[in-house]
């Protein structure tokens, strides 16, 4: 049994609505702008406190900390990912062409900082594979490996010193710049980098960590390529030397993939019935530093180890400011992509966890943690998406299992960490390589995606070729541009329909997709789904002049006809005045009797419901439409117009060519005027039902 639904309620307009049911403006824009500031401006104990909870949120959640129900999971967790940030830290410190200590330092500063700032509960912060990857190319092109360098000089202590003097700079810089942006309130600009464009670059990026880690894995001693084809002169140069492979890094390689892969993967399928994954990365880290030393590798088979790693912390210094010009275009690309990966990871786990996050707060947590961190020799930090993900499903709970997470490096730091000189530089490439298989799988979205939506897989293509063929930051750059470009031209495209009634209803529908709603006689009531912009206004013409029927043809036609009435008018008056009646023409109406017969639609109705904006081109050429409607006999109504579009089309000087009385708040309401207009004209009250 279906329900029915009657409604009698009067007509309204907007004047009418507003005045009904509006709410008076007793104040003006100046005294609200006023208020607002002095709002701002009052300062009292428990505002400073609130603002004090709000900008360092650990004064706000831990006080409401859970302690019997909360901190054996975030201890677990904080320590299951305090072991897999050792090697990783390490193996990612190569990618940024830094010693692997400094991957040590960023896995322990942005940490306690984030604890402190941010509002991601599940995230994980640290050493990231493409911020890495990014990083180190900026670090390659500004200071490039030299053909000879003996490692145990002086001068290989300087060349690292320079290095890590710029991967300081990049994060100084980045830091300053999220910074930067939190004082505009910019953290909706992570929304231009949608889904498709995040995954489809991480996803393209992960090619260019496995390919640069190839010389590694095959003991190569090749130079690093940077800028546009790198991909493929890199993967040129490793296939030039192959003969020159070193067999005993080679065998190291291939015995860490084999203890590496099939350990992920028992990980990944046993996440639900494992409490904490199996640390198979610091087991072979163990493993092969071991080995390295009993047998030493590095002696008799040239293979290339980790070095001389320092205990303790680091002394805070200034980075090498003076690179900040050249590396600013750069740095700009990995601020904008270790933001984007950091909040769409904490709104997922958010998300899921019902709680919510504060993108500016999360650009003040990240500045923060990127400036500071750049004192104490780190690189560029993020959240990861490997860490973030073990984390949540090791039973973490909030920001606290920071805190077991950087006790685990600080002890690292502290006793352990020259423990790893032994370490084979290939043990890190293989975990560099595992580590990515996350951003390899998302190709099994691909179907779905296209399956959902064409252009978004477009988006997805086009974006990950530019980062293949050409970098990763020039190809992320085009991935943005193109996204945009998509979007620019599915507004210029916008759909115009004609809408017609559901019988015995209020609802209207297009025509072409609902055969059984009917269009009403003589009103053809028109619907644009998109904004109206200098952009589009030439398409928007084009469409409303068709369905309208406002050809160029017949607007000449009524103008030629109506100044030959206006001529026929003043001949009949002069005749009049010499005492002889012309009544060959009595009124306008029956004049253009035969325009009418040509096109029975009398009214013209605008359904603006999903025209979002108006910009001043697109509002004169709306008033332009209006005026040639007029001109070829057809009223002109408007209905569901929201206040910013009704504003802007008022200034424009709409209510020049327009009756106010013609803006209705629903398409029901104007349909059901018109017609009542055609039966009673001079009727006061009226009224809707159906």
């Amino acid at each position: 049994m279906s329900a029915s639904v009657a409604v009698y309620r009067n007509i309204y307009t907007e004047d009418r609505f507003r005045q009904t049911y509006g709410t008076e403006d007793k104040h003006s824009g100046r005294e609200k702008l006023r208020e607002k500031v002095l709002k701002r401006c009052r300062c009292s104990q428990a505002s400073c406190y609130n603002l004090l909870k709000e900008r360092v949120p650990i004064f706000n959640w831990l006080p409401k900390y859970r302690l019997k129900k909360w901190i054996l999971g975030d201890a677990v967790a904080g320590l299951t990912v305090g072991i897999l940030h050792i090697p990783q830290g390490m193996a990612f410190a190569l990618l940024t062409s830094v010693a692997p200590i400094y991957g040590l330092y960023t896995s322990f500063f942005p940490v306690v900082l984030y604890m402190l700032f941010g509002t991601g509960r599940h995230v994980s912060t640290g050493t990231f594979a493409v911020v890495s990857l990014m990083t180190g190319t900026v670090v390659e092109q500004l200071v490039p490996t030299p053909l000879a360098l003996n490692s145990s000089s002086a001068e290989a202590a300087e060349f690292d010193a320079q290095r890590i003097g710029v991967a300081s700079a990049v994060a100084f810089l980045s830091g300053m710049l999220m910074l930067g942006m939190f004082s505009l309130q910019l953290g909706f600009l992570s929304t231009y980098l949608s889904e498709p464009i995040v995954k489809a670059f991480t996803s393209a990026a992960a090619f260019h960590v496995t390919v640069s880690q190839l010389q590694s894995m095959l003991g190569l001693r090749l130079p690093r390529y940077t800028g546009a084809f790198s991909l493929f002169k890199t993967l040129a140069s490793v296939m030039e030397n192959l003969p020159h492979t070193n067999v005993a890094e080679l065998l190291i390689s291939l015995v860490c993939l084999a203890l590496l892969v099939p350990g992920k993967e028992v990980n990944t399928r046993l996440r639900q019935r494992l409490r904490t994954p199996i640390p198979v990365e610091i087991l072979t880290v163990i493993i092969a530093t071991g080995v390295a030393y009993g047998f030493s590798l590095d002696s008799k088979y040239g293979i290339e180890i980790v070095g001389h790693i320092p205990a303790g912390f680091p002394r805070p210094h200034m980075p090498s400011l003076q690179v900040l010009p050249e590396i600013a275009g750069d740095t700009i690309a990995i601020t904008f992509v270790g933001y984007a990966v950091s909040v769409s990871l904490a709104m997922i786990y958010a998300d899921k966890h019902g709680y919510s996050i504060q993108p500016n707060q999360e650009l003040l947590a990240l500045g923060v943690s990127n400036t500071v961190s750049s004192l104490f020799t780190c690189f560029p930090s993020s959240a990861t998406l490997a860490t973030t993900n073990i984390l949540e499903s090791a039973g973490g709970h909030t920001q606290l299992s920071g805190l077991f997470t950087s006790l685990v490096v600080l002890v690292v730091l502290l006793l352990i960490g020259p423990l790893f000189h032994f370490l084979p530089k290939a043990v890190l490439a293989c975990i560099n390589v595992t580590s990515l298989r996350q951003m390899f799988v998302q190709f099994q979205d691909l179907p779905e995606l296209w399956r959902v939506s064409k252009i978004d897989f477009i988006v997805w293509l086009v974006t990950w070729l530019s980062v293949v063929v050409l970098n990763v930051d020039l190809g992320l750059a085009i991935g943005v541009v193109f996204s945009m470009m998509t979007v620019i031209c599915r507004t210029q495209r916008a759909g115009c329909s004609v809408l017609g009634r559901a019988s015995n209803t209020e609802i209207y529908r297009p025509v072409d997709n609902h055969n059984k709603c009917y269009e009403i006689p003589g009103v053809k009531i028109l619907t644009y789904n998109g904004p109206i912009y200098y952009g589009n206004r030439s398409f928007f013409r084009a469409n409303m002049s068709r369905l309208l029927g406002l050809s160029p043809e017949r607007i000449r036609r009524r103008e030629k006809a109506r100044k030959a009435l206006e001529r026929r008018e003043r001949e009949s008056i002069n005749t009049v005045e010499r005492g002889v009646a012309n009544t060959s023409f009595s009124s306008e109406n029956e004049f253009f009797k035969s325009e009418a017969v040509e096109s029975e639609v009398q009214a013209a109705l605008i359904d603006c419901g999903s025209v979002i904006f108006v910009d001043v081109a697109g509002a004169r050429l709306f008033i332009q439409m209006c005026i040639e409607c007029q001109k070829v006999g057809m009223t002109i109504y408007l209905a569901n117009c929201n206040e910013s579009v009704l504003k802007i089309l008022t200034s424009c000087g709409l209510m020049n060519y327009m009756n106010p009385q013609h803006i209705f708040v629903t398409v029901h309401d104007a349909v059901v005027h018109i017609q009542q207009q055609k039966e009673k004209p001079s009727e006061n009250n009226p009224t809707i039902w159906v």
